[in-house]
């Protein structure tokens, strides 16, 4: 607990003043409300002796003017918390973001991308109110209920007892409530996870969703995961409903035995305890109200906290997550050639994983050679070029690119000189322009124009009603699958790499395209090492080498004539693709 408010206590950096200022108004207008009932009392009094007119004007005076100083006070306190809120939102989202961009695959996959999304949103909220709450009202609350105590035995003394006994029952009360609802919340909070899954899954889904007529079966599992959810959500309201009638019977049980009490005393002296002032009496109820509605936020700031506890433990548990791809304490800034070395690698995803998804790799790829990669589904290709750029990190053995250790680079360095082209292929909103260059931010719009001939995109791009200004959905919805292929590749080769992967990303252009685009890149990018995944042997066929992938280990190396008589594996794909014409895809 002490280690999460103190990392969340950062957040609260340059809008310290705010934050520190908040409770110091807030003190000041509770103090001068609980002298505000003490002079109403002295008022009456002073009405009820009838005593001269300047005298009743000048309590009155004093009346106004603590009222003023009030209202004050309580403004520049949801001033400065209004503030100190937004400010600390706005550095805890920031943090949140730039951690989560600091992770690697491997993190990613240990939160899973709907667990962050909550973080980010829905436990972000909740613990934005509770920080709210806690530095305006959970300063209030305890504040009022302590002078409004304190002022209770200086008008009434013994009558005050009533109180000191009812206050400790009542926060017995609160504490079993939220004893029992917080365990509830926590799992509340993990099924929010399930809920995102599925809306995730389900959007991104959904061609394949309509495809396969299952909107009832996305229905049903959403309707599964939000059940679970409002059902959590309503055993802890139930609980958290107690908190009411707790209230209520302590106000009003308060004020009864205060009167009871009262009535007694002024019997049992036959009036004399009268002396003591109607006012006093009257304002002792007041006092009691003040007290009791404190409680009443309290009991409110609990509920809030007891939400927000569970969300501040996520993200705090978001926030302290190292990444597992760190820069060395000395890293090298210079990637000498494009050549790559794997010196007896085994990869898993996970330490806990049985089996390993990478075993016995060693392979020498010398700088400007055109690999071929293929293997069957599963066979742990993408896995392989994964390990090039440091997605992830061999479980075992040495990558190594340009004689270098992968480790030993500098990160940023080391994925400048890799273009990688993923399996999926991702487009931002925004032009095609903006797209592109995010390969190089600096690129001239002719420079724009040469890499999307080289990549065959700009055939299609010229033919859009903006062209290069043509605006792209997000995901690229408003394009082909093989226009993103062709835009994404041109984007990977605007960064001039000293090795580019192409993992499947050609599948969804015809043979002709795809012969295309590797002619140019053997005549424009010829000193720039290509590791060209493919599916189909059309694909490769003209590489230097082509690395045949079985089970997480290579299975053979050889140029396609070669493979084609001394590899069974290679051979049947290739007399397979032949007999269903040849070249087609398998994507």
């Amino acid at each position: 607990m002490i280690t999460m408010l103190k990392r969340l206590a950062k957040c609260v950096k340059g809008y310290t003043r705010q934050t520190v200022l908040t409770p110091v108004f807030i003190t000041l207008e509770v103090i001068i409300e609980c002298i505000i009932p003490f002079i109403t009392a002295q008022l009456v009094n002073t009405i009820e002796r009838d005593q001269d007119m300047d005298t009743i004007f000048k309590f009155g005076f004093i009346l106004i003017a603590l009222a003023f100083g009030s209202l004050i006070c309580g403004a520049l306190s949801g001033h400065f918390c209004a503030t100190a809120t937004a400010g600390f939102a706005r550095n805890l989202r920031r943090d949140l973001y730039y951690k989560v961009q600091d992770f690697s695959f491997a993190n990613i996959d240990k939160f899973s991308t709907p667990s962050l999304v909550t973080r980010l949103t829905t436990d972000f909220t909740n613990v934005q109110q509770a920080f709210m709450m806690i530095i305006r009202i959970a300063v209030r609350a305890p504040l009022m209920l302590i002078f409004s105590l304190t002022m209770a035995f200086v008008m009434s003394g013994s009558l005050a007892f009533i109180y000191v006994g009812i206050v400790p029952l009542l926060a017995f009360g609160l504490f079993t409530i939220v004893h029992k609802v917080l365990p509830i919340f926590r799992r509340v909070f993990r099924k929010y996870d399930d809920l995102n899954e599925s809306v995730q899954e389900n959007v991104e889904g959904i061609r394949v969703v309509k495809s396969f007529v299952r909107e009832d079966f996305e229905t049903q599992k959403f309707k599964k995961a939000s059940d679970e959810v409002m059902r959590g959500f309503r055993s802890a309201e139930k609980i958290l409903a107690l908190n009411n009638p707790l209230m209520q019977i302590a106000f009003n049980s308060g004020m009864l035995l205060v009167s009871l009490f009262a009535t007694q005393l002024i019997v049992s002296t036959g009036g004399e305890a009268l002396a003591l002032g109607n006012g006093n009496y009257s304002m002792l109820i007041v006092y009691g109200v003040q007290m009791l509605s404190s409680m009443m936020m309290l009991s409110m700031i609990f509920t809030m906290v007891t939400m927000s506890v569970e969300s501040a433990e996520r993200i705090t548990e978001v926030l302290n997550e190292k990444s597992t791809l760190t820069d060395p304490s000395s890293p090298v800034y210079q990637v000498p050639d494009g050549s790559i070395d794997f010196d007896d690698v085994s990869f898993k995803y996970s330490a806990a994983a049985e089996k390993n998804a990478l075993s016995d790799i060693t392979l020498h790829i010398r700088a400007g050679e055109t690999i071929g990669i293929i293997g069957g589904t599963g066979s742990s290709k993408t896995s392989l070029v994964q390990l090039i750029p440091r997605l992830y990190d061999a479980t075992e053995g040495t990558v190594k690119v340009g004689g270098i250790d992968v480790r030993d680079y500098d990160i940023e360095t080391l994925r400048n000189e890799v273009s990688m082209v993923l399996q999926k292929n991702v487009l931002f909103s925004g032009t095609i322009k903006e797209n592109l260059r995010w390969g190089d931010p600096n690129a001239t719009d002719e420079e724009l124009v040469r890499i999307c001939k080289l990549a065959c995109a700009d055939e299609f791009i010229e033919g859009l009603p903006d062209g290069y200004d043509t605006y792209i959905e997000r995901g690229g919805t408003n394009v082909s699958g093989g226009q993103k292929q062709r835009l994404c590749i041109a984007r990977a080769l605007l960064k001039k790499p000293k090795i580019l992967i192409l993992d499947d990303s050609t599948s969804a252009v015809d043979t002709k395209t795809d012969a295309m685009i590797r002619r140019a890149f053997r005549e424009e990018i010829p000193g720039t090492t290509k590791l060209i995944i493919a599916q189909r042997i059309s694909s490769v066929e003209d590489a230097d080498r082509i690395i045949v992938m079985e089970g997480g280990r290579i299975n053979a190396i050889g140029t396609h004539a070669q493979l084609l008589a001394s590899n069974e594996i290679y051979r049947e794909v290739y007399e397979s693709q032949n007999r269903t014409g040849g070249d087609a895809d398998e994507a």
